[in-house]
């Protein structure tokens, strides 16, 4: 009798160490993500310029991808918006090459194939854009450019707060990286997205912790 008391007694003092356990954890983990996506701004920031003047010459840009029609039909202005920033860039000599990294998973989203579609149309010579068709996410995209193209010098191409977080990927990476942030979409988008970025950002943190790789790399692409 007391045998089996003292093994419920212990089977309790467990089960009060895991809901303690995950009580401070919903608890301080509002805190972290906080915290963290401070850190990750402040990190970022004197590397992120919008002032096309003052950014530093790189030999690539990487134009990281997004999709170009959104599910109702709508333009989506964070595209319009990267392929104006990623061209004035291009044309004020601030770069010499453009590699449009993102999404063609399907038949349907060819991001890397619509972005050098719409920079040709802005007057970007063909043969100074390079495609990468395995930009899943923000961590390939940044891999894939050293890895696959060879650059471990480049300027980062979308929204502020996309940017931050690239440039925090970049420089953890050892990359020496530069952001130009395109024009920011207003009202209820960015609000939207900067709130999704978040938990991007804690997606991040663990990729980084686990040391992840992209999906794919494969042959290496010379940029002349």
């Amino acid at each position: 009798m007391k045998n089996t008391l003292k093994i419920r007694l212990k089977a309790i003092g467990k089960l009060k160490f895991w809901v303690l356990l995950v009580l401070a954890f919903c608890v301080f983990l509002p805190f972290f993500v906080v915290f963290y996506d401070k850190y990750v701004t402040n990190f970022s920031s004197e590397f992120i310029y919008d002032d096309i003047s003052k950014i530093p010459y790189n030999k690539c840009a990487l134009l990281l991808g997004t999709t170009k029609i959104l599910p109702d039909g709508r333009r989506n202005l964070f595209y319009l918006y990267r392929i104006d920033a990623v061209s004035a860039l291009y044309k004020a000599g601030k770069v010499s090459c453009i590699v449009a990294s993102g999404d063609n998973s399907t038949k349907k989203n060819n991001e890397p194939e619509s972005m050098r579609i719409d920079l040709i149309a802005k007057g970007i010579p063909e043969k100074n854009i390079y495609l990468d068709y395995a930009g899943f996410d923000t961590l390939d995209s940044i891999v894939r450019m050293n890895k696959i193209f060879g650059q471990s010098a480049f300027t980062i191409v979308s929204q502020k707060f996309h940017n931050e977080r690239a440039l925090y990927i970049a420089k953890k990476m050892g990359y020496e990286a530069s952001g130009f942030s395109a024009k920011d979409v207003p009202n209820f988008f960015t609000a939207r997205m900067e709130f999704r970025e978040k938990f991007a950002r804690m997606k991040m943190f663990y990729e980084l912790l686990l040391d992840a790789s992209p999906k794919f790399l494969g042959e290496e692409i010379e940029i002349e």
